[in-house]
């Protein structure tokens, strides 16, 4: 198995790039937001999957290991192929697609090409307690200091919530120092409006 190519980027193409190595061309697909698309001509290291099937065998690269990890999570998931799971990664920043899953933001995981409602559902119930809460480390950082906001993230998971649901409700809460009640009445509103 290929776990990273180093060479230069010597061509781009509607969903990849071709990277020579060794005098070797090999033709990598992806995300389509990836910025290996602004490094042409230069010598990069592109983290890679090997995707391996009857009739095909396909390289998908990331320029992180983030990227990459959270591509071979979402092919976890039963019908997110290779290329769903690009889609995906193409269709927002990688914070915002973690964010999604984790917040059960399925009209977001929708906009992704191939990607319908049942699927994007599928990724939530598999995904959304595998993955850590990079998306929302802006809240995470304010419940460290605020000691109300840490009550309320308690109370939330004593309710049922799960620790990323509690922090992603608390992150829609508008207003600073609030009462821990004021907190998680706010976060019990907003939840109930999606």
């Amino acid at each position: 198995m290929i776990y990273y190519l180093r060479g230069e980027i010597t061509m781009d193409f509607e969903g990849g790039i071709v990277l020579e190595t060794g005098g070797v061309g090999y033709k990598v697909y992806i995300p389509d937001n990836s910025p290996l698309y602004q490094k042409k001509g230069e010598e990069v290291v592109v983290k890679i999957e090997m995707v391996m099937r009857e009739d095909d065998i396909s390289l998908y690269g990331f320029h992180d290991m983030e990227s990459l990890d959270l591509f071979q999570k979402l092919r976890t998931v039963n019908g997110v192929g290779a290329k769903a799971a690009l889609s995906l990664l193409s269709a927002m920043p990688l914070n915002e697609l973690i964010k999604s899953i984790i917040t059960n933001d399925i009209t977001s995981l929708c906009r992704a090409y191939g990607i319908g409602k049942k699927t994007a559902q599928r990724i939530v119930l598999e995904l959304k307690d595998k993955l850590d809460d990079r998306g929302l480390s802006d809240i995470v950082e304010t419940v460290r200091t605020d000691s109300n906001k840490t009550e309320a993230v308690n109370a939330l998971i004593g309710l049922g919530f799960t620790k990323n649901e509690a922090l992603s409700a608390l992150a829609e809460v508008k207003g600073e120092d609030l009462t821990t009640e004021e907190y998680i009445k706010q976060a019990l509103r907003g939840t109930s409006t999606k």
